[in-house]
């Protein structure tokens, strides 16, 4: 039974082959079958190509055509009432931002005044008189007359020649403005505050080396600001600007962010006096004239720094100094009621790879101490500071405490930070030779 079995089986298989045979001998039957075999194998490639891409395809049929139609046109709310949806829609963050910046507005506006600069200046009657007009042969020219002024004192009047802006620190009038807003002697310093009340201002300190000065309003009860670490801040932070803005418009607003730190620059004021502003902060925040003493916020209402200088001819490039570099001189006057820097006593130029090349140095960082070119100006100041660690001229300065001086890291910012009658170690190269000194900061005789 099985061989018979077998026998059916092994027939079959062979008439099949010999069929199959005689069928792919005839041409048009073996052209029509390779061609749908290529078909079948070419419409399994599109399929999976169509597969892998079908999300892309029906997304673009939405937007390209049904997103299009009437129907959904009316329907795109549905997608803003997702509950839990963690997209914040752009509207809702500006918003936000703006409400922020308005709260810090009101918190921080009653505190920043307007301080008026005024003056007695003579005050004068005009009369006129009146000539008649000769030709040169000395004859009367009639119908014309030659009016001259006649000026008589009549006592004086008070004049404003200037403003500037401030903010207060103390319930009891204490307030920080720039030194050039109120560095004249010999004129009257007026400050108005935001409820419109105004007061008689005395200069209390003016720092010689920061544009910083304080002034004290007879008062009580007073709103002031509170101070922010400056060393926090970063570039892109949303910053505040508020002052006087030029002498006119007291407690102008203004906002943007903080577009660079510690920016070194020399600023040329009004009175064509020349500083120099170390580590400062740069803004976008419009700083106009009569801003100058103002505060620069932060979005919680807190000083962050103090409005010192615009770039002239440029827009809304300003500059200010970071409160942390203001708040010792602040505590200074508190406790003391002046202001005390610390000096070491030389003259010098900074030491650059140019210097180095120039005078054939042998370090291309540090201070080198030299003379100017007037006889007064001396390398080292007699029985100053350096004097007496014997520092002398040519020696190169190369760092404070062990931290390098450059251009990032200049000496008279790490001076001014120090204290007075702090003991500082500076690393010096003398002849070839480098050296630790120890100086004992003094005050300088400039300090008020």
């Amino acid at each position: 039974m099985k061989l018979k079995i077998k026998f059916y089986i092994s027939k079959i298989y062979n008439d099949i082959m010999l069929f199959m045979k005689n069928l792919f001998k005839n041409k048009t039957f073996k052209m029509f079958f390779i061609s749908f075999l290529t078909m079948l194998i070419t419409i399994g490639i599109l399929f999976i190509i169509v597969w892998n891409v079908k999300d892309k395809i029906i997304n673009s049929l939405i937007n390209n055509y049904i997103a299009k139609s009437d129907t959904f046109k009316q329907k795109p709310i549905l997608i803003e009432k997702v509950e839990d949806s963690p997209i914040v829609p752009v509207k809702e963050e500006v918003k936000v931002v703006e409400d922020t910046v308005v709260t810090a507005v009101k918190k921080a506006k009653p505190a920043v005044v307007s301080i008026i600069i005024s003056k007695q200046v003579p005050q004068y009657t005009v009369t006129y008189k009146e000539e008649k007009i000769v030709d040169q042969f000395g004859n009367i020219v009639p119908n014309m007359t030659l009016t001259t002024p006649i000026y008589t004192p009549n006592g004086t009047k008070k004049q404003q020649l200037g403003s500037g802006s401030g903010f207060l620190i103390s319930s009891d009038g204490l307030i920080v403005t720039n030194r050039h807003v109120v560095d004249q002697t010999d004129v009257d310093y007026t400050v108005l505050l935001n409820n419109g009340k105004e007061y008689v201002a005395t200069v209390l300190a003016k720092d010689s080396v920061l544009d910083v000065a304080l002034i004290k309003i007879v008062a009580s009860g007073l709103p002031y600001l509170q101070f922010a670490d400056s060393d926090k801040l970063e570039v892109g932070e949303s910053v505040i600007a508020i002052g006087n803005a030029l002498g006119e418009f007291k407690n102008t607003v203004s906002a943007g962010v903080i577009s660079g730190l510690s920016r070194s620059l020399s600023a040329t004021g009004g009175g064509g006096y020349r500083e120099f502003l170390y580590k400062v902060i740069q803004t976008d925040a419009a700083i106009n004239k009569g801003n100058s003493g103002g505060p620069l916020l932060n979005l919680k209402g807190q000083v962050v720094g103090i409005n010192v200088a615009i770039a002239e001819g440029s827009s809304n490039v300003g500059f200010s100094l970071p409160i942390n570099s203001v708040k010792g001189v602040i505590d200074q006057v508190k406790k003391t009621g002046k202001i005390s820097r610390p000096y070491v006593g030389v003259r010098y130029v900074n030491v650059t790879s140019d210097l180095k090349a120039k005078l054939n140095l042998t370090v291309d960082y540090g201070i080198l101490v030299a003379k100017g070119a007037n006889a007064n100006e001396v390398a080292v100041v007699p029985g100053s500071p350096a004097d007496k660690a014997g520092i002398v001229e040519n020696d190169i300065i190369l760092s404070i405490n062990g931290e390098n001086i450059n251009a990032s890291n200049d000496f008279m910012s790490l001076i001014r930070d120090k204290k007075v009658g702090e003991n500082i170690k500076m690393k010096v190269l003398s002849n070839g030779v480098e050296r630790v000194v120890t100086i004992k900061l003094e005050a300088a005789a400039d300090s008020q």
